[in-house]
């Protein structure tokens, strides 16, 4: 079992977007058994709360229903327990590095490096902005989950 986690501040926007987002392409390409997804969020702003209303009705329009999730803190055993830690910007990114054991350091990497071809590094936060921004990061993060499972087909050969 390949272990995917994404992760963004709060665990209510970015990462349960891409989590669902990756979900459903797993699921469509019939990898559900040899693929895990989980997301977390490097503050406890929102434990156990849904994901935002905002993210779940965009992610909804595009058929996938993040209803499901809870948000959660991300704690330094899922260093351990996932192949991939994909941090949504450079700043959790840098708080992750800060809780990630030496030894696991090769699992942390930014999310949209599995889409360099689109020129940015970061998935914007659409949290304060409007319904516009929760569309952009659908658009970012499909993209990079293409990416992403090209990459862990040819590197897993799943």
């Amino acid at each position: 079992m390949i272990r995917i986690l994404f992760v963004c501040m709060g665990n209510i926007c970015r990462s349960p977007t891409a989590q669902g987002v990756f979900e459903y392409l797993v699921s469509s390409e019939e990898l559900s058994d040899a693929i895990a997804i989980d997301s977390a969020g490097t503050y406890a702003y929102h434990i156990g709360e849904l994901p935002d209303a905002r993210a779940r009705a965009a992610a909804l329009k595009r058929g996938i229903d993040l209803g499901n999730q809870r948000a959660r803190r991300i704690m330094e055993s899922d260093f351990q327990e996932f192949d991939y830690v994909l941090a949504m910007d450079h700043e959790n990114y840098n708080d992750l590095t800060e809780i990630c054991p030496s030894d696991q350091a090769g699992k942390l990497r930014l999310f949209l490096d599995f889409a360099p071809e689109l020129g940015v590094r970061e998935v914007p936060d659409p949290y304060y902005g409007g319904s516009t921004g929760f569309e952009r990061v659908l658009d970012l993060v499909e993209h990079a989950s293409r990416g992403l499972l090209a990459a862990i087909r040819q590197q897993h050969g799943v």
